[in-house]
């Protein structure tokens, strides 16, 4: 098979899951994605002409690379799969490059809300309901291994549009949150920095995911990011004109640490006033049920799965507005259910559970009889993601406003806040 710039490059390579090793060529190589990580291309696999992307970072020798380990320890249809690894040496003899070979996914939730956006539409409301479902279901189960993703944001959604499947990928800032173990604050992109980060906490929690997925949520309901700060102080007055000002108490529990409680005290924006009115109710709510100050009061996972919001989803023989059926949304398996037994229960629709009869066969591929439901073929093994030692940098010191980078940029549009000032939001920014 020829490449287009007539390259072919063969590799031996480590399967994702296991230790088995085997060569791989692939051609049709061109880049697709950049930044300070390193770069991302898209290239063909020669014996099967799979399309796949390869993320190329540079492996530092004194460490175990933090997010191999975790991307080797996934496995489920909402989180972007890992094929094969192999490493490469630099053009300096000292540097060694690390290439994760990945399944491709074209688009991302992150352009194709910003094509209704350019046509001045708003997404439609089964598509918002159809990602964030799987969006959540993606926290819950990385959420059960102890994993925070750390930088949830509408780029880093991978999304089919021929079958309507999101996926979770990009977990360079991924970490098993280990409790009474410092973090740094200085993670996540900042539209999506869940406030106790920007107090500057280390002993934060998954919520922070939770948070960013809510402020993703808002941004599809909106057509723009909600909290558009320019700059880490100004992404709390950002949050601040929504929520209003944070309680003493309130900054407690994002940071016990933090001592400077001089904010002007402005009141919570009410919810509906934030939103276009045609906004369901159900949305809102669900909105508000995620973008709590307080870690702990915020929705789980699956506990926003359960939200009236995504009743729909569970209707029999709902589908796309071009009629094509939903993917597979109930298939659990046995290591989700036993996670969060009573919650799954609940997850599955009563004419599927009654289809079921409660056989693993059906509750396995999803479809359970629904017309048009596609099956899923899901690996029943798992490996359960251990804590990695890695360099990570912590304070414990009184701390500050905690700033963070927008990320690297592919795409740029200017946005504004329905309930900013007036003034322009800094751009968008793209990552691979």
């Amino acid at each position: 098979m020829s490449a287009k710039d007539g390259k072919v490059v063969s590799v031996v390579a480590t399967l994702g899951r296991g230790d088995k090793t085997q060569e791989i060529s692939y051609t049709d190589i061109k880049v697709i994605g950049n930044g300070s990580f390193g770069v991302v291309y898209q290239a063909c696999l020669c014996d099967t002409n799979e399309i796949v992307a390869v993320k190329k970072v540079l492996q530092d020798r004194r460490f175990k690379n933090r997010e191999l380990q975790i991307m080797r320890s996934l496995d489920h249809q909402n989180i972007v799969k890992l094929k094969y690894f192999f490493y490469v040496m630099g053009e300096r003899k000292e540097d060694v490059y690390l290439n994760l070979v990945l399944e491709f996914v074209p688009e991302t939730v992150y352009r194709v809300a910003r094509r209704y956006t350019r046509q001045k539409e708003t997404i439609p409301m089964i598509f918002a309901k159809l990602y964030m479902y799987q969006l959540f279901r993606s926290l819950a189960y990385i959420h059960s291994k102890g994993i925070c993703h750390r930088d949830i944001k509408p780029q880093n959604l991978l999304l089919d549009p021929s079958t309507g499947v999101l996926k979770l990928c990009d977990f360079g800032s991924a970490k098993v949150l280990i409790q009474g173990e410092p973090n740094v604050s200085y993670i996540c992109s900042r539209y999506y920095r869940a406030p106790e980060l920007i107090f500057g906490a280390v002993n934060y929690t998954c919520q922070i995911d939770v948070w960013s997925a809510g402020c993703v949520f808002a941004e599809l309901l909106l057509g723009q990011p909600i909290f558009p700060g320019e700059s880490g102080v100004d992404q709390l007055v950002e949050i601040i004109k929504v929520l209003g000002t944070p309680s003493h108490e309130q900054i407690r529990d994002m940071n016990p640490d933090y001592r400077e409680f001089k904010f002007p005290q402005i009141k919570a924006h009410p919810w509906p006033k934030v939103f276009r009115a045609h906004t369901s109710p159900e949305a809102i709510q669900l909105v508000a049920k995620l973008l709590d100050y307080t870690a702990s009061k915020r929705l789980r996972p699956l506990e926003a799965c359960l939200h009236p919001f995504f009743d729909e989803l569970r209707q029999e023989g709902v589908a796309l507005p071009d009629k094509t059926p939903l993917p597979p949304l109930f298939n659990f398996r046995s290591d989700e259910r036993q996670a969060n037994p009573e919650t799954i229960a609940k997850l599955i629709p009563a004419y599927l559970s009654s289809q079921m009869s409660g056989t693993d066969s059906s509750l396995e591929d999803g479809s359970g009889g629904s017309v048009g439901s596609r099956k899923s073929s899901l690996l029943e093994s798992t490996v359960t993601a251990s804590a990695i030692t890695v360099r990570e940098t912590a304070t414990t010191s009184t701390p500050q406003i905690s700033e963070a980078p927008l990320s690297t940029s592919e795409e740029n549009a200017p946005t504004r806040s329905r309930h900013s000032s007036g003034r322009r939001s800094p751009e968008m920014q793209q990552q691979s």
